[in-house]
């Protein structure tokens, strides 16, 4: 095996074990959510951050065919159903890894085949990964209700305590 060979498979290894971690990275928070610069969306006109002031946001960055997303996916998917009536916006933001995952009627039908609700703003441009300064699938930010991001996800595990967090900022102003 060359040394070429052995340095991608131990990175690999490496970056899958950190990106399955499910730690949070929140050095440079809280600080205001980027807006997002999405035209196309799927269950939802184009939504803006701007206009979400007063709820809870979660924008995941995902996309179908990565095995971690589809590992998150129902979480996600159980805190829209559980939180929306409580002030909770999730959006997915579907950024392709692959040129399959940039056809949006792939999209649409994963997204119809999986009995996804919430807002999926598709990201082919990477516009709104880069005002994220994004660098992994899946990885979630909670911004509060003042457009803060107060938390960052990196991959799968640690719902409990996602969903602590969600809990902590939907209560956040109530008397």
């Amino acid at each position: 095996m060359t040394v070429l060979v052995k340095f991608w498979i131990s990175f690999i290894i490496a970056n899958a074990l950190f990106i399955s971690s499910g730690r949070a990275e929140n050095a440079d928070i809280p600080r205001r959510a980027p807006e997002l610069a999405n035209q196309t969306w799927i269950n939802s006109a184009p939504l803006r951050l701007a206009g979400l002031r007063g709820k809870v946001v979660l924008v995941e960055f995902w996309t179908y065919g990565c095995s971690n997303c589809r590992n998150v996916e129902p979480y996600v998917k159980q805190w829209h159903g559980k939180y929306a009536p409580q002030g909770l916006v999730v959006i997915g933001v579907h950024a392709p890894e692959f040129a399959a995952e940039s056809d949006v009627d792939n999209v649409k039908r994963y997204v119809a085949q999986r009995g996804i609700r919430h807002a999926v703003a598709i990201d082919n441009d990477f516009a709104t990964w880069r005002r994220y300064n994004n660098r992994y699938w899946p990885t979630m930010y909670l911004i509060d209700k003042q457009g803060m991001i107060r938390e960052i996800f990196i991959g799968e595990g640690d719902y409990a305590r996602r969903e602590k967090r969600i809990q902590a900022l939907l209560a956040e102003g109530r008397t």
